[in-house]
């Protein structure tokens, strides 16, 4: 599939034609509460740990007036400047036709130079290595995010410490098990459930900041340069731990499309963050009043009687932030499949109501897999947390850079204030690098390595599909000279129609040359069908199709889709029909395609060892009919070998 440039993005704050896509007649307060149950599940289990872990042992804090000031600080002007001001506020403007994430940031940063020109690949390069590590830091958040809520049952009585490792595999296992029934229902109760979630953090906060109001000096930043000061060059390494409460932030932004901006704005600037705010504040209340407190300081906030149905709760809260990452890992799947960066995979819908439920199980298998290994692996949400961090500040880093380029070369109105902004967001994001690099030898080498494996998969598939295409020009015969030197001495022909998909419109496509060499006939009317993806969600009516004859019965056609759709080739074809195109019978319509064998050659294009994995990836990459929905009884496969 190739990719071709679309319009401009609408400047900042104005709404996209894409925004709120699906939205139909909910109003505004029910997509807040369906924003509140899907957006920010990550960010807002992340009091279950952020405090405990800034006064582990890993950063020699003492829980002392002035540095639980000072953390707490830290953390306000975090989630201030980090989450509402960079990406409630000003990022969530970058909308790629109402879509965010950083693979939308990415094609929206593209657009601003020429397709082929040396800044684009470097701005896509910059895309797909935050993806990737997008993806590393993901994968710990159900780990750590269940097994937080679980070690609540060492609060509650220590003899139950042995049950928290298997407790939490049950239920990672019922998490991703149930995944391929969907989850329309159970999506239903998550709004509610996290809405109670934030409205306890918040009456459990004030109940504890009532004991010690001192803590609300800490909103002083004051506070947060004391810190340092006392601290020298030392105190940067503790925004290890401040980072923590903003990962989930990126994660805002990459889920806006499914409520619009709106929504999750008034959700996070209203309720969200206050509730937040409160429960850290209180937490540190509770830490001044009793030192003792470190050891977990959530749940020893929650009074005797409420601590099982807060576990309860809590975990019902991190299985909805785990399920918001495992949709998230669909969706951002299928955007890099779209964009041809990995190989097809089969796409399960799981609604027929909404294209965007989706179920991947190449993705959802693999992601249970690493996530299991992750608990056995460090077995205590403490030792989780010095993995965790180190991938998302960098994905917030280079969302940082893609947004200089975008508010340069798109809002001249804006680029103004924003650009210097980006410079302070930058600052920011280099200190949670740096803080969370000392972690490398604690666990956070894992996300790090995760990132660089799939960074290397995305790049190996994304280039061997280039040289796969030249190879095959290279050898192709042009369309162009092939028809009127076949028509000089036409084949028997047969009823009916001929679908030869190509990803070249110039070359004759293998199939039909196989099919000619060996069937020795040739359809009443061909098709020389080309797939393309936009760099926009979704494809416009009046861009979808094009269809252009060229003499015989000959006809070229090409189909666009934006990254965000599920390629339906026959329904596409169909309803080319009205706007007075071909009108395609099912029944009378054969798809051919050809597929590669992939040689690996010397001296070639990529390393050997690319060109081997690649091969690997491209053999067992889903067939078309499953990734274009093609019908099986529809398809002729032809084979071809070439070596790359």
């Amino acid at each position: 599939m190739s990719q071709t440039p679309s319009q401009p993005t609408n400047g900042p704050g104005t709404p996209s034609h894409g925004s709120g896509h699906g939205h139909g007649r909910v109003g505004l307060a029910g997509l807040i509460v369906g924003a509140i149950g899907v957006v920010f599940g990550d960010i807002g289990t992340s009091p279950l740990y952020t405090i405990r872990e800034a006064f582990s042992p890993h950063y020699g804090l003492t829980a002392q007036h002035d540095t639980v000031l000072g953390l707490l600080s830290m953390i306000f002007w975090a989630l201030t400047i980090v989450v509402t001001l960079k990406y409630v506020t000003i990022i969530m403007r970058a909308d790629n036709d109402g879509e965010g994430g950083i693979m939308a940031l990415m094609a929206l940063a593209q657009r601003c130079f020429p397709k082929d020109s040396r800044t684009a690949y470097v701005v896509g390069i910059l895309g797909i290595f935050g993806a990737s590590l997008f993806f590393g830091d993901g994968v710990i958040t159900p780990a750590i995010s269940v097994l937080s809520a679980v070690e609540g049952l060492e609060v509650i009585s220590p003899g139950l410490h042995p049950w928290i490792v298997p407790i939490t595999l049950a239920v990672l296992v019922a998490l991703f098990a149930t995944q391929r029934y969907g989850t329309a229902r159970v999506g239903k109760v998550f709004g509610p459930i996290t809405v109670l979630w934030f409205a306890v953090l918040a009456v459990l906060g004030v109940t504890n900041i009532l004991h010690e109001p001192e803590v609300l000096h800490a909103i002083n930043p004051y506070w947060a340069a004391h810190f340092f000061v006392d601290h020298t060059w030392g105190g940067i390494f503790i925004l290890g731990a401040v980072v923590l409460a903003v990962t989930g932030g990126e994660a805002i932004y990459t889920d806006m499309g499914h409520f619009g901006a709106r929504p999750v704005r008034y959700a996070w600037y209203f309720f969200v963050l206050p509730s937040l705010m409160l429960n850290y504040l209180g937490q540190g209340a509770l830490v001044l009043e009793d030192p003792a407190a470190i050891r977990n300081p959530f749940y020893v906030g929650v009074p005797e009687w409420a601590r099982w149905p807060m576990l309860v709760l809590a975990t019902m809260a991190t299985v909805i932030a785990s399920q918001a990452v495992i949709t998230g890992g669909y969706s951002v799947a299928r955007q890099a499949m779209q964009l041809g960066y990995i190989p097809r995979m089969r796409i399960r819908h799981t609604s027929s109501d909404t294209i965007g439920q989706i179920y991947i199980p190449a993705i959802n298998w693999t992601m249970m897999v690493i996530v299991i290994a992750l608990v056995l692996s460090f077995g205590t949400s403490s030792a989780l947390a010095a993995a965790y961090g180190i991938s998302v500040s960098a994905t917030m880093l280079i969302d940082t850079l893609l947004l200089a380029i975008v508010a340069r070369a798109l809002w001249p109105n804006w680029r103004r204030w924003v650009l210097p902004l980006c410079a302070l967001f930058l600052v920011i994001d280099i200190a949670f690098v740096i803080a969370n690099g000392a972690k490398v030898l604690q666990g956070a080498w894992f996300p790090v390595v995760l990132g660089i494996v799939l960074f290397t998969l995305l790049r190996t598939w994304r280039r061997g599909r280039e040289i796969l295409r030249d190879e095959i020009q290279k050898e192709g015969i042009r369309l162009d000279a092939f028809i009127p030197g076949l028509m000089l001495a036409p084949p028997v022909r047969v009823e009916g129609t001929a679908v030869f998909m190509t990803s070249d419109k110039g070359v004759v496509p293998h199939a039909l040359l196989h099919n000619l060499k060996h069937n020795k006939v040739l359809h009443e009317r061909n098709v020389f069908l080309t797939v393309e993806t936009l760099t926009v969600p979704y494809a416009a009516k009046d861009r979808r199709l094009k269809m252009e004859p060229i003499g015989d019965d000959f006809h070229r056609v090409t189909i666009r889709f934006g990254f965000m759709e599920t390629p339906d080739v026959p329904l596409a074809l169909m309803r080319s029909c009205d706007q007075g195109g071909i009108a395609f019978d099912p029944m009378q319509t054969t798809y051919f395609v050809s597929r590669e064998t992939i040689v690996a050659g010397a001296h070639r294009g990529m390393p050997v060892w690319r060109d081997k994995l690649f091969a690997l990836m491209h053999r067992n990459a889903a067939p078309a009919n499953q990734f274009f929905r093609i019908p099986g009884n529809r398809l002729v496969e032809l084979g071809a070998q070439v070596e790359i």
